[in-house]
């Protein structure tokens, strides 16, 4: 071969200039199973955990309460655990909306009370319908929302000044709407109190979810595999997809079977649920959600790609207070009240805790409206076990900071690693 012939030497730096997600393609593609297998160990390796340490640790906590306190597991603490985190756990959903933005909505304590309040004074006190009573609270809810988009919009004031005057002004209109009196009880025979306390599905119902669910979600990945493969991507294999199912099928299954030897599944749980499944499907598969992700990620590279930047911050302020008077319309429900304290104490600790916690990160473009889901149920499972174990609240408040903390930290090194490994 002649010098003209001779081929140029390799580059050393051509495998690390294409990029990670192209890698895994690519070893999808070549390997099938097993390469989806090593795609899926490298990006763990790289940072990109997703929801796996937020399942690992409510494992080990359900584990260690167990240890400590067998009644931690029983038919009638789990079906008091799930009906406790729903309204807090709503809450939750507007945060992680928020929070995929980069931005933070502090008032939501107070509109979580004044959404209540609204509720049962236009019910009890002025005799109103219960659904009008409802979509008033709501509407406050979206009315609260819109005011903030419009000034950070229009003023560009942080979201963090914004929602720290609105929790201040919420807080007194609460105050005002309870009047002298500050507390106002719901009958215990409403339709609202008995749909977030005494409804449940029935037994044969909430079996046939458990294994309907799956399945769905089998469906719907394979439909997305034929996608991919008629575009020319990679798939996730049949054999991994099938063993998710079978997974998911049998925690349902075991989760059911416990719920259901007591009071059993809630109608306000499978409401939280439909609401959490129902937003992850807006924020991966649409147009709104992926441009809420590219904000988040790149407020003006999104910009720049023509998004209405503007537009979208208005709609997940009101989509977040909306979410925040949902959940103050479910908590007086449960408690069949509403009073000045509502909202208070620890109610944006927990909110926004379990959207960390859950995996959204405070960077802005990474998270899922199940990290609303899984953070709650971490939050009220620390909660729940320490207050079996007879522990006092100080202890209470040390133990969830350290787990946010904790959160905050993981999220962090994430974010540095998978920079690191060209996957940020």
């Amino acid at each position: 071969m002649t010098a003209s012939q001779t081929p140029p030497p390799a580059d050393p730096t051509a495998a690390a200039a294409v990029p990670a997600d192209l890698q895994d393609e690519r070893l999808i593609a070549a390997q099938g199973f097993g390469g989806w297998a090593s795609a899926t160990w490298a990006r763990l390796r790289s940072g990109d955990l997703g929801s796996l340490p937020v399942v690992v640790g409510l494992v080990i906590i359900w584990a260690v309460f167990y240890a400590l306190n067998p009644a931690f597991i029983s038919s009638r603490n789990l079906v008091n655990l799930t009906l406790q985190m729903v309204p807090i756990g709503v809450l939750a959903i507007g945060v992680v909306l928020v929070l995929l933005l980069g931005e933070i909505d502090l008032s939501i304590g107070s509109m979580y009370g004044l959404s209540g309040a609204v509720l049962v004074v236009l019910f009890v006190n002025q005799g109103m319908s219960v659904w009008v009573a409802v979509l008033a609270a709501l509407a406050a809810g979206a009315v609260v929302g819109l005011v903030y988009g419009l000034l950070f919009n229009r003023f560009g004031v942080p979201s963090f000044v914004i929602t720290l005057a609105g929790l201040l002004v919420l807080l007194g209109l609460q105050i005002r709407t309870l009047g002298k009196d500050g507390t106002v009880n719901l009958p215990f025979e409403s339709s609202l109190v008995q749909f977030a306390s005494q409804k449940f599905l029935p037994h044969w119902l909430a079996y046939t979810l458990a294994v309907v669910v799956p399945l769905v979600y089998l469906l719907a990945r394979l439909r997305t595999n034929q996608r991919r493969s008629a575009a020319g991507l990679s798939a996730v294999p049949v054999t991994a997809l099938a063993v998710r199912a079978v997974l998911l099928a049998v925690a349902l299954v075991v989760i059911t079977y416990l719920l259901q030897r007591d009071r059993g599944l809630s109608y306000m749980v499978v409401l939280f649920v439909v609401l959490v499944v129902v937003m992850d499907l807006a924020i991966r598969r649409t147009t709104w959600g992926r441009s809420v992700l590219a904000i988040g990620g790149n407020v003006e590279a999104a910009r720049r790609a023509g998004i209405k930047v503007k537009r979208v911050y208005l709609s997940v302020f009101v989509l977040c207070s909306t979410f925040a008077a949902l959940g103050g319309i479910l908590g007086a429900a449960r408690l069949a009240s509403a009073n000045q304290s509502s909202g208070g104490a620890d109610t944006n600790l927990n909110a926004i805790a379990a959207a960390v916690i859950g995996g959204t990160s405070l960077f802005g473009g990474r998270g899922s409206a199940y990290s609303a889901l899984l953070g709650i149920l971490v939050i009220y499972s620390i909660s729940n076990g320490l207050a079996l174990l007879s522990v006092s609240a100080d202890v209470r408040y040390v133990v969830t900071g350290a787990v946010l903390l904790l959160a905050v930290v993981i999220d962090s090194l994430s974010r540095r690693s998978r920079a690191a490994h060209g996957r940020a």
